[in-house]
């Protein structure tokens, strides 16, 4: 590809609403262009990088015996209605009418469109395991897109869909996959770890997502650096605190705290660490009738070290909280504890609550809370003394550093990450809400077992560059930059040695395949440099008079701080040499 005869379109600054670095530097490079709020025009060299991204996919996909078809982005709500996410899913599904009034969606995944392919075309255990799946665009409604390509609303996502006889052979599909998502990630050339996740919305109980590695992560993961231990956030288990738990040694005594409405605010006034304070939260269930109002409600108590932090996806899995919670009404707290936020606990409550301890919580002695005052906490509080041991003790808290790793091997790490995959193993939750069934070898209906796989195929490219960038632009690695080498002329308009030079490299690069571009703009050098560092593309040759004067040729790596002197002779060898063509 010649640049002449390609379009590039660079910018010097970013518009005023690109917030994280790979908005910016995409929409300077030229690769996307905003249309509307979280909808963008995939510009020519960005559709490079996209394309290529999905060449990757499309070729690892294959060859782990998935099966490509397309199905449509427009999708009858009559689907949707059988596995009631018509209804549940809520506004980021994109829910339209045609011109007769019927309901349809704009999909952000397909699982009901998949299932009804599979009740229909896989009648046999003979015909199993099968795995169906798409490149195509998804659409979902975030209320607030943002981030570029990161968190828009329109995006192009590969999705897949296994159909198994029964568990076991569900989870050895899940395992090819699981091994597929590898070898992807490992020729895109990123840094990023493959984490034990929570299902989420899909649902499923067996899960893992892929996170690059970047600094502006969205996500926290959790890591053992001594093992092969990694999960999200939400997902890593706090251990239980080895040990009993220690004796009482102080009686419990109500304290002033004039104006200390925090568990920190507590502990400096006090002079005590901060992990010797208890902090409440406060949640409450509600039980509906059939039109959809409250008859009967609940108050919990949550009991937390004070330095730890709620785990909402922890919670939500307890008995009682698992079906939804809400955190309670002002009225709601006053009516149980007599008192308003900030000086919250469990001692002398006015109505009874179902209380919810954390396991460091419960191993505490001699414990700070609040004393359902205004101005006063409680110190010297131990259970089984001033309050009955706890019912249900739960890992209901956020990981921190040092934390215990659960597979014993160390202490954890966390570090931030963007995800770019997620595998699920999904069981019948589609088949059964679809009635989707094949024959078994003993000739009775039975539901698929099914999994489901993504990949992010135009987040992928932010997040590659939310890890590979520096002061001058992107840094793509090879396998997915627009095009791996540029050749820049320095004054080709002027000498036809330069240009003759410059033509022979780039026919030789092409000729070996490389995925080359030829700057024939006629640009000052300044200007040809800044563009080619700004788009990112990882290998420059430059060749001018001069060098071509001494029979040299300039070399420069997209990371070098300097370049390359290279014989004209070995130009081509040399290029070959450094891209293993």
């Amino acid at each position: 590809m010649k640049a002449s005869q390609f379009f590039i379109s660079t910018l010097k600054e970013a518009p005023a609403d690109a917030e994280v670095v790979s908005h910016q530097l995409m929409t300077r490079a030229g690769l996307i262009k905003k249309l509307g709020a979280g909808i963008y025009n995939y510009m020519p060299m960005g559709l490079r990088v996209i394309q290529k991204v999905e060449k990757i996919v499309r070729e690892e996909m294959n060859r782990a015996g998935a099966v490509e078809l397309a199905m449509p982005v427009v999708q009858p709500a009559e689907y949707w209605q059988e596995t009631g996410r018509f209804d549940n899913m809520g506004p980021e599904l994109l829910r339209i009418k045609d011109r007769h009034g019927r309901d349809f969606i704009v999909q952000p995944t397909s699982e009901e469109v998949v299932t009804d392919i599979a009740r229909q075309e896989l009648r046999s255990h003979k015909q199993l395991p099968k795995n169906f799946y798409q490149i195509q665009t998804k659409f979902r409604d975030e209320r607030r897109p943002r981030f570029g390509l990161m968190r828009g609303r329109e995006f192009i996502m590969k999705d897949a869909y296994s159909f198994d006889r029964d568990e076991a052979a569900a989870k050895a599909s899940y395992q090819v996959m699981a091994a597929a998502y590898r070898r992807i990630f490992d020729r895109f050339g990123l840094r990023y770890r493959a984490v034990a996740a929570d299902s989420g919305a899909i649902g499923g109980d067996l899960s893992e997502e892929f996170q690059v590695i970047a600094a502006t992560g969205e996500d926290a993961i959790v890591y053992c650096p001594a093992s092969d231990y990694a999960a999200n956030m939400e997902k890593a288990e706090a251990l239980a605190p080895a040990g009993p738990r220690p004796a009482a040694s102080n009686p419990m005594v109500k304290t002033p705290t004039p104006s200390k409405a925090t568990c920190a605010d507590v502990a400096e006034f006090l002079g005590v660490p901060l992990a010797t304070t208890v902090k409440s939260l406060v949640l409450a269930t509600d039980e509906l009738n059939d039109a959809g109002e409250i008859v009967k409600s609940q108050v919990w108590l949550l009991l937390l070290r004070g330095d730890h932090g709620m785990n909402e996806v922890k919670v939500n899995k307890l008995p009682g909280l698992s079906s939804g919670f809400r955190f309670a009404t002002l009225q709601e707290i006053d009516a149980h504890f007599g008192c308003k936020p900030g000086y919250l606990g469990p001692v002398g409550l006015k109505l009874p609550v179902k209380v919810v301890v954390d396991r460091e919580a419960a191993a505490l002695a001699d414990w700070i809370c609040g004393a359902n005052e205004p101005d006063f906490h409680m110190t010297g509080v131990n259970w089984g003394r001033d309050l009955p041991e706890p019912e249900l003790v739960a890992d209901i808290r956020n990981v921190v550093e040092g934390d215990a790793s659960p597979d014993g091997q160390g202490v954890l790490a966390i570090e931030r990450g963007i995800e770019v995959g997620h595998v699920f193993y999904l069981g019948t939750k589609y088949s059964k809400a679809m009635n989707a069934t094949f024959l078994a070898d003993d000739g009775k209906p039975r539901h698929f077992e099914m999994g489901c796989y993504g990949i992010g195929i135009t987040r992928l490219p932010a997040a590659a560059i939310e890890q590979n960038h520096d002061e001058r632009g992107i840094i793509w690695p090879d396998a997915i930059a627009p095009f791996t080498v540029v050749v820049c002329p320095v004054g080709a308009d002027r000498s036809e040695a330069v240009k003759a030079a410059a033509d022979t490299l780039y026919q030789g690069l092409l000729a070996a395949g490389v995925d080359v571009i030829l700057d024939d703009r006629g640009e000052r050098p300044g200007a040809m440099f800044a563009d080619w560092e700004l788009i990112g593309v990882p290998h420059r040759v430059t060749i001018g008079d001069r060098g071509l004067k001494d029979g040299m040729v300039e070399y420069q790596h997209r990371r070098d701080e300097a370049a390359t002197k290279v014989p004209v002779a070995e130009a081509m060898s040399f290029m070959r040499d450094r891209l293993g063509v």
